[in-house]
């Protein structure tokens, strides 16, 4: 078997079921096109997710308990031969023709350390109820404007993101900005016109359900990275 190219990273809390399954789905249809290794970081006592994500295939992490960012960070961690990382929520789906996609992409621009695409917005039922496909104003606009790179779906060089010291353990929200403005300092972004993620649009979503905080903390992100004269 070839070296796994891609490392996915699943956290989970191991309390949504059905989301999960299908999230794990889409996880094996990626390996069905390049080598994957799926991480699912998971608490120890979520014993039927566990259970799942085994008849899926799925490397079972212990989910250190410490907030998101550890537990990516602890996904991470599992890395053996993987060049490019990807992360999904236990909610959400990849497509797997359009993350090969970007895949390939990144991987004949080596100046380039992440690539995006477009992200259908779905509902409970898996309905597409919108579309994300900022294309090259989401990377202008990351350092003063919304965060617009979509996360499920977009894929990083792994070395790059180790070389930046991954995930902030003290964010909650805007963890994925603050990677994107680490990584924005050391190489390209690269975007192609491709669905690559579906991000589940619901109340029990930890950003939707609690937008105040996410912006509140976007800022203070935003403030750390801009000039020291601004």
């Amino acid at each position: 078997m070839a070296p796994a190219a891609f490392l996915v990273v699943l956290p989970t809390l191991g309390d949504r079921l059905e989301f999960l399954e299908m999230t794990l789905r889409s996880c094996r249809d990626l390996a069905g096109l390049v080598p994957t290794t799926v991480a699912m970081v998971v608490p120890t006592d979520a014993v039927e997710a566990r259970t799942l994500g085994s008849q899926y295939g799925a490397v079972l992490i212990d989910d250190p308990g410490s907030g998101m960012a550890d537990a990516v960070n602890a996904g991470i961690g599992a890395r053996t031969t993987e060049e490019f990382y990807v992360w999904v929520g236990d909610d959400d789906e990849l497509v797997p023709q359009g993350v090969a996609a970007l895949m390939e992409a990144l991987g004949n621009r080596p100046s380039a350390v992440v690539a995006y695409g477009h992200c259908d917005y779905i509902d409970g039922t898996g309905s597409v109820i919108g579309r994300s496909k900022a294309g090259p104003l989401a990377t202008a606009l990351l350092p003063w404007g919304p965060n617009l790179i979509p996360h499920p779906g977009t894929i990083v060089r792994l070395d790059a993101l180790e070389a930046v010291g991954g995930f902030d353990s003290r964010l909650s929200y805007a963890l994925d900005l603050d990677v994107f403005l680490k990584l924005r300092r050391v190489g390209d972004f690269i975007t192609r016109p491709t669905v690559s993620g579906r991000f589940r649009w619901h109340a029990d979503s930890a950003t939707v359900a609690d937008r105040s905080s996410s912006t509140r903390e976007a800022i203070i992100v935003k403030n750390r990275h801009l000039p020291s004269w601004l």
